[in-house]
């Protein structure tokens, strides 16, 4: 193999390695505040939006979900988020929150993912749904852009799994053993 190739090549792994998330086991998130729009809640028959924090993520454990906005980015983890429903999780001591990057959108369809996450906010109305217009979490936890992560954190707020990127099936299965032994 040529020596440019090989260092091309090595180059690129570098930079591919260089740009994973940053998301540690038996560490918390790195810190994110998302004020502009931020978490929707829908009380009364009316939607509104209150500014999310990470620093509220302790106290039960969770699976969050960061997805790009857009069709590809939740099919990618379409298989946990079946697992999910057909699990019946304890609502006081289990949450999914769902953080959606519409600044990471296929231009001029965010308010079509605003109003897609309205629907499922009265569906699931148990889940929290973050609305992320400026791709606050993405960066913090340098995910990649136009994806799918998937966070398992404990009651304390810590990582206990993280992956940026379509879960295999034994994945799949490992989150749901993780949520059964972190829930027993």
């Amino acid at each position: 193999m040529p020596v440019r190739l090989t260092l091309f090549i090595l180059t690129f792994f570098a930079i591919s390695c260089a740009s994973a998330h940053n998301l540690v086991n038996g560490k918390p998130v790195p810190p994110v505040g998302i004020a502009a729009n931020g978490e929707l809640t829908y009380q009364q028959a009316e939607f509104s939006y209150l500014p999310w924090n990470s620093a509220h993520l302790p106290g039960k454990v969770r699976v969050v979900l960061h997805l790009a906005g857009r069709m590809t980015a939740k099919e990618q983890n379409e298989p946990l988020t079946q697992a999910l429903a057909g699990l019946r999780l304890p609502a006081d001591r289990y949450q999914t929150t769902l953080i959606v990057n519409t600044d990471d959108a296929v231009p001029g369809s965010a308010m079509f993912v605003r109003a897609s996450l309205k629907s499922s906010k009265k569906e699931s109305p148990w889940t929290q749904f973050i609305i992320d217009d400026q791709g606050s979490a993405r960066k913090a936890w340098q995910l990649k852009e136009e994806g799918s992560a998937v966070i398992v954190l404990d009651k304390e707020g810590k990582v206990r799994f993280a992956r940026d990127g379509a879960l295999s099936p034994a994945e799949v299965r490992e989150v749901v053993a993780l949520l059964s032994s972190l829930l027993t």
